[in-house]
């Protein structure tokens, strides 16, 4: 009990567990965290223990919990001859373009709405809330058939990673979660620069954004996870195989594998983003504690 002397915020409070009563709400809510997070833990864990089973072993019936044995050869195999780290590649390359477009436009959209605030600018925010409650699958014609012929411009965008792009700079969430945060830096500080002499764009790049690293933090998981596991977008304007992401060749190439090349073919899906989290969670915890204060 000694790690909750210091504890000051939160449900229960140290005084609470001094009590049998809050003994035993604490740990009823253990017990529920516990199992909430073995349901969440359990399918990516049976996908990757079956990957080493047999496709005999997959389907015999009772089924078996853990493979005969664990062949790590396999794994190398599979990757090699079905060419993940070219698909890797295609997936980190549209990765890093959607966190550069998420960060800088949305980026810039939230510090207009928080830090320039120009007239209509109430409006716009209300527009960008009204735009998280459209369903994706109701936009999703109309994107595609901008992507094929760009208004104005006229060209196509099929078979690159723009519109993958284009969506990860529109995105709502992002603009609310960089709004949010930038809400919390001082005026002063801004009213300072200003007095300096530096321009919107240089308070945005010098001040604001160093301000906000964890924040930025936050979206760049948010955004390689998304990027990471989209299937629909880019099944839709990847055309040739050169360009599929990791999402789209597995769904694409499941007609020709066995089942147990499949599982492998999750696997290697799941993990980076499964990697990425772990790493990286203190700066989500760090982000979703901002904003709580202003001056």
């Amino acid at each position: 009990m000694k790690r909750f002397r210091d504890k000051r915020t939160g449900i229960l409070s140290f005084m609470d567990l001094k009590s049998h009563k809050g003994i035993a709400v604490y740990w009823l809510m253990f017990a529920i965290l516990a199992l909430m997070a073995l349901i969440c833990f359990l399918p990516p864990l049976w996908v990757i223990i079956s990957s080493f089973k047999s496709p005999e072993e997959l389907m015999k019936v009772p089924a078996s919990l853990l493979p005969e044995k664990f062949d790590f050869n396999k794994v190398i195999d599979t990757w090699n001859k079905l060419g993940y780290l070219r698909y890797y590649w295609n997936t980190a390359v549209l990765a890093a373009g959607s966190v550069f477009f998420a960060v800088m436009v949305n980026g810039l959209a939230g510090y207009v709405l928080s830090c320039l605030k120009p007239k209509g600018s109430h409006l716009v925010l209300s527009l960008i809330i009204w735009t998280m409650l459209m369903p994706n699958t109701l936009s999703m014609v109309p994107l595609f058939k901008n992507m094929v012929d760009l208004p104005l411009i006229h060209i196509s965008l099929i078979n690159t990673f723009w519109p993958m792009w284009i969506c990860a700079g529109a995105g709502a969430f992002n603009t609310l979660l960089f709004k949010n945060s930038f809400d919390s830096i001082p005026e002063s500080l801004i009213e300072a620069a200003k007095l300096d002499g530096c321009s919107n764009l240089r308070i945005f790049t010098r001040i604001v954004l160093p301000l906000s690293i964890p924040i930025i933090m936050v979206v760049c998981i948010f955004t390689v996870n998304g990027a990471w596991g989209d299937f629909l977008l880019p099944y839709l304007v990847l055309t040739e195989p050169d360009k599929f992401t990791v999402m789209v060749h597995v769904f694409t190439a499941k007609t020709v594998m066995a089942l147990d090349v499949q599982l492998l073919s999750l696997v290697f899906a799941i993990m980076p983003p499964i990697v990425l989290f772990f790493v990286f969670q203190r700066y989500i915890i760090a982000g979703a504690t901002m904003g709580g204060v202003k001056e």
